[in-house]
């Protein structure tokens, strides 16, 4: 997915602190928040729905997807190093299955979901959320269509 290439060209160049810096008050939302939540996005969409159904988010035992948000005491090797991690194992999975058709169990809505539907779905993530980074990048440092 080049989109994937796309969130991680967002955030190059950048100090942890710079990752770190929120869009503004209240929300916790950051570049290095998303790069956390993708991370969550990847192991959500892939390990638990083609692996192990019970297996913890990253940052939240009890699926909370909001608690990957919260970067303030991260680091850009703790984000990018898990996010890397389940973006392998996604790209695994991809590759050892028969066809796009396979079923896997999706724990959240209780349903079988193609790998089809997973990759779609993942896809609007990434490209929902790489508008996002676009936007904090450019309150950043001023750097826009990174």
């Amino acid at each position: 997915m080049a989109l994937r290439a796309t969130h991680a060209m967002k955030c190059e160049g950048l100090t942890d602190e710079e990752l770190r810096r929120r869009s503004m008050p209240p929300s916790t939302l950051s570049l290095l928040g998303l790069v956390r939540h993708m991370a969550e996005v990847e192991r959500a969409w892939f390990r638990r729905v083609f692996e192990d159904n019970g297996v913890p988010l990253v940052w939240s035992d009890h699926i909370d997807f909001q608690a990957a948000y919260d970067a303030s005491a991260s680091t850009r090797d703790e984000a990018f190093t898990a996010w890397e991690a389940e973006v392998a194992n996604s790209r695994r999975i991809e590759r050892e299955a028969e066809s796009l058709d396979q079923a896997g169990h999706q724990p959240r809505w209780g349903e079988e979901v193609s790998l089809r539907m997973v990759m779609v779905h993942v896809l609007l993530e990434y490209g929902c959320h790489n508008g996002h980074a676009d936007l904090l990048r450019e309150g950043v440092d001023g750097t826009v269509g990174t």
